[in-house]
């Protein structure tokens, strides 16, 4: 087992979000994958996942991710959890926007040799009465800013 191919799956989910290319990201996810958003809303499906982001992309100028990943355990030769942190840096920004801080969950399988999102979830990292983790997130993702 080997956790860079599950590392390189969420690479290529972020690096879609950043190109802003809903089928990039949507062809990521096994048929019946699962997408929860930001916002709490659910995709189901690739066709859905795709209509879902869609109109995101073609209506909003989208921020952009960087991300570390801080945990990936495999829960069976096929299954593997990844954990990671994110920041989102808004267009013509250089910086952070804190208050999207976000913790992504990743649960990959390995289908016909290859692995593929089974769920991807966008939880928002705002850490209510606890401004220094909020900022203590932010500049761990700051090492990765480019």
């Amino acid at each position: 087992m080997e956790s860079n191919d599950v590392h390189a799956v969420y690479k290529k989910l972020i690096d879609a979000w950043n190109e802003r290319s809903a089928e990039g990201m949507a062809n990521l996810f096994i048929e019946d994958g699962e997408s929860i958003g930001f916002d709490g809303s659910q995709s189901l499906g690739r066709h859905e996942i795709f209509s879902h982001l869609r109109p995101i992309f073609d209506h909003h100028p989208t921020a952009r991710f960087v991300s570390k990943v801080k945990d990936v355990r495999f829960l069976s030769s096929e299954v593997a959890l990844l954990r990671a942190i994110a920041g989102m840096v808004p267009p013509g920004q250089s910086d952070f926007n804190p208050n999207v801080n976000t913790h992504h969950t990743l649960v990959v399988v390995k289908r016909d040799g290859e692995w593929q999102i089974q769920l991807f979830q966008n939880t928002p990292a705002q850490f209510h009465g606890r401004p220094e983790l909020v900022e203590q997130m932010t500049e761990e993702l700051r090492e990765f800013l480019q």
